[in-house]
């Protein structure tokens, strides 16, 4: 049986598998709407639910943590289905504690079997190997040390054939309204 909860940043997930928002860590779990707004961050009055975390820098700045690019599953058992990636790194594995939870792969690592991260300084995405023993390929090519990405590039790992699509970059960066415009 599904126990659907909210977090304090409104995310909702299933509470028997996850002890903490899988989307954003938020553990101080609230469904009454009121007390939500009261404890979201940056509420007057509140230290809420991330005081002490770290935080990401579009985090900080924007408030959210907003998608900079996807992973697309074209081979494999998660067949059709997006991954997003938000800024900084991005943890693949197969279990639903990763960034990226491929759950459908048995031959996908648990935990860390990649890292794709985005750097927001120079809006740039890197493909990482990970700690485990799975190995992580990038156009057929295997990955022993970061890597960039480029659009339409094919990270396998597993039974799993992942297309990368950034959103961030040159065309596009998150931002002010102002850095925004600059952009277009």
């Amino acid at each position: 049986m599904q126990s659907m909860i909210r977090c304090n940043n409104g995310h909702y997930y299933d509470s028997t598998k996850h002890t903490s928002c899988p989307y954003c860590g938020v553990q101080d779990l609230d469904i009454d709407i009121n007390k939500t707004m009261a404890k979201r961050p940056g509420s007057k009055g509140s230290q809420g639910p991330e005081a002490g975390k770290t935080v990401g820098v579009y985090k900080k700045k924007l408030g959210i943590d907003p998608v900079v690019g996807w992973l697309v599953a074209i081979e494999g058992p998660e067949l059709g289905r997006d991954f997003r990636i938000t800024a900084e790194r991005n943890f693949i594995g197969r279990s639903e504690d990763m960034d990226i939870s491929i759950a459908g792969d048995e031959m996908v690592s648990r935990e860390n079997h990649a890292v794709v991260s985005f750097n927001p300084k120079n809006q740039s995405f890197r493909l990482f190997p990970g700690d485990s023993k799975g190995l992580v390929y990038l156009n057929d090519e295997e990955v022993v040390t970061p890597v960039t990405l480029k659009h339409t590039d094919v990270i396998e790992m597993g039974n799993t054939k992942l297309m990368f699509v950034p959103f961030c970059g040159e065309f596009f960066q998150w931002g002010n309204g102002k850095d925004q415009a600059e952009n277009s």
